[in-house]
């Protein structure tokens, strides 16, 4: 829960900056769990009504109810009754909006893929700060944005304080993804079906026929589909396309590694 005895930030304003839009996430998302729900999601309409109003709520009155019900009918892109950051994005547009500039760039989640591989220099299963660094600098010009060192430093280091949760100055492939809008981000469909290493050999080896270290994309087709039948989940077939779509962009013409496909399917990267 919020702490009451801290004035919200910034909330007031027409427009935030970046680090004033981080302080808004950190002062609402008060457990860290990446999404603003509950009590949470209260104090925030509350804060948020009160700040563009400028004057009191009061959260029992029917009617701030059914406010704060058709704002999530509005925002709440997956219906999953919580905020993430992406949605916050789209409530409160920052200065510089260098997130929904990113949507621009990467308007698809096999753009974001593509995006990935060619940062992913090191094919670590990480973008460190270097690589995000020229990353977002790829970003920033391909939107005709300007900016100098000091402000992609900035980026760079807002970037890393949303997303790197363990603090080891790098991003994996899931937090990077949650820039993506919800509706494109075809990781979160993969988070009931997520494999233990142990899990991910197995299904890998049985359709690694030759044992060379790669799949193909019918490979990859059938692998997704016997993921689906196992865990129970019908098979959207215009969907499955586009997960396949997307995987594949981490491919090496046309091959996809061992590598790169646990980044997707495994909940942590093999060591």
């Amino acid at each position: 829960m919020a702490n009451k005895a801290q004035q919200p930030p910034h909330l007031h304003l027409a427009e935030v900056t970046a680090s004033q839009f981080l302080d808004i996430w950190k002062h609402f998302d008060a457990d860290g769990n990446g999404y603003i729900e509950g009590k949470e999601l209260e104090n925030f309409f509350k804060e948020l009504e009160m700040a563009r109003r400028g004057a009191g709520v009061d959260p029992s009155n029917p009617t701030f109810r059914e406010k704060m019900k058709e704002f999530m009918q509005k925002f709440d892109k997956n219906k999953d009754g919580r905020i993430e950051m992406s949605e916050l994005a789209q409530i409160l547009p920052t200065e510089e909006n260098f997130l929904l500039c990113f949507r621009e760039f990467v308007s698809s989640s096999a753009e974001f893929m593509a995006a990935w591989r060619r940062y992913d220099t090191d094919r670590s299963g990480y973008i460190e700060a270097n690589e995000l660094k020229g990353f977002l600098s790829d970003l920033l010009e391909k939107a005709n944005r300007h900016y100098d060192d000091k402000k992609l430093q900035e980026y760079t280091q807002t970037i890393l304080r949303m997303f790197d949760l363990n603090g080891d100055g790098k991003l994996g492939l899931s937090e990077m993804a949650r820039l993506l809008p919800v509706q494109e981000n075809f990781l979160l469909k993969f988070q009931g079906v997520k494999l233990t290493t142990e899990q991910f050999n197995a299904i890998f080896t049985f359709y690694d026929k030759d044992g060379n270290g790669y799949i193909d994309e019918q490979e990859l087709d059938a692998l997704l589909r016997d993921l689906y039948q196992t865990n129970k989940k019908e098979v959207d077939v215009k969907n499955l396309g586009g997960y396949k779509e997307s995987i594949m962009k981490l491919s090496d013409g046309g091959k996809l590694y061992r590598s790169e496909l646990e980044i997707v399917l495994c909940r942590e990267p093999i060591v």
